[in-house]
């Protein structure tokens, strides 16, 4: 389930957090990483779970609507979302419920989070069709839940707030875990009944061994990769630059130079989308601009052998000064992950 968008995230956050504290300690820092990351994947069980522990809020609804009808006469409840069978065949997953038998925390230390969530649901134009709708089909019901996790789940501050409150580790992993919940779920085969297999922690031992060595490379290599972006900037004061652009940069360079696998283009788009998130309005074209022009000078003196895409050429139209950033953005193929 982890990947390297998400392991970049986690390097960024951690080389910024090891250079602030003044006890920089490799090895405890290495473990904080591989924690970290595996806090990742508690997260992606957790928010699984909470499909689980909504169908059971919804189940003690129904029944107390249930003994009220029976009471008063009144029509009894559609029971069609308690039985909805990709909820069903989640619940008895031996995969999540090992894990969630190991856990302290359950939602139901968080119940009123759950019954929020709850009536958010039953409140929805995607519940209410679906009630109604004569398609009783698997796929009618795994489709529920898809939709009702990206309208609802996905974007959601209570539960964000929640989360936050249970994890620091948390804080922004719910935007790429929740891509893996989806595609679980899409995933999800009715033959497999409880024996689904979930998203493994990692997909291979290779993105286990890629965070360790960019983090490691990162931090032994600093001065080097700190003067490549000195000379870069023409000398520019690093003073001035602000600090997370420069630790942005600095992993960025090590991604370069230590892993031929990976696309420069890739490398130097995924910096810069991370600058943009974490650094200043304007980080993003400069250190595109900056990496551009370390990546061309590596490749150039052969430290680096990796092919890099010639620079475009931009279109000016008589009269008019093109003003943004001269370096121009580099695009290329993702890298497989």
């Amino acid at each position: 389930m982890i990947n390297r968008e998400l392991i970049r995230i986690k390097v960024v956050q951690l080389t910024y957090g090891y250079y602030q504290n003044g006890n920089r300690n490799m090895d405890a820092a290495e473990k904080e990483l591989l924690l970290s990351l595996s806090k990742a994947y508690d997260l992606y069980n957790f928010l699984l779970g909470l499909i689980v522990a909504i169908t059971e809020e919804e189940r003690h609804r129904i029944e107390i609507l249930r003994k009220r009808a029976e009471r008063e006469g009144l029509q009894m409840p559609s029971e069609r979302f308690v039985n909805n069978k990709f909820a069903l065949q989640l619940e008895e997953n031996k995969q999540l419920n090992a894990f969630l038998a190991n856990q302290t925390y359950h939602w139901g230390d968080d119940i009123e989070v759950v019954r929020r969530i709850c009536d958010c649901i039953e409140n929805s134009e995607v519940y209410n069709e679906y009630i109604v709708s004569e398609d009783d089909t698997y796929e009618a019901d795994r489709e529920l839940w898809r939709k009702l996790y990206r309208s609802i789940i996905e974007n959601n501050d209570l539960l964000d707030a929640a989360l936050e409150d249970k994890s620091l580790y948390w804080n922004d992993d719910k935007e790429v875990v929740d891509t893996f919940v989806v595609k679980t779920i899409k995933r999800f085969d009715p033959a497999n009944g409880g024996d689904q297999e979930l998203l493994p922690e990692f997909k291979d031992i290779a993105d286990r061994q890629f965070a360790i060595d960019l983090f490691r490379s990162t931090i032994m290599n600093a001065e080097t990769y700190q003067q490549y972006m000195s000379e870069a900037s023409h000398n520019w004061d690093f003073s001035r630059l602000a600090y997370m652009d420069v630790v942005i940069m600095q992993i960025a360079i090590a991604e370069i130079v230590n892993f031929p696998n990976i696309p420069i283009s890739v490398s130097i788009n995924e910096y810069v989308n991370l600058a943009k998130l974490y650094s200043t309005p304007r980080s993003g074209g400069y250190i595109n601009g900056m990496l551009d022009s370390i990546a061309r000078h590596l490749v150039e003196t052969g430290k680096v052998l990796k092919p890099i895409p010639e620079p475009r050429q931009r279109r000016f139209i008589k009269g008019h000064t093109d003003k943004r950033n001269s370096h121009p953005s580099v695009e290329g193929p993702e890298e497989s992950e």
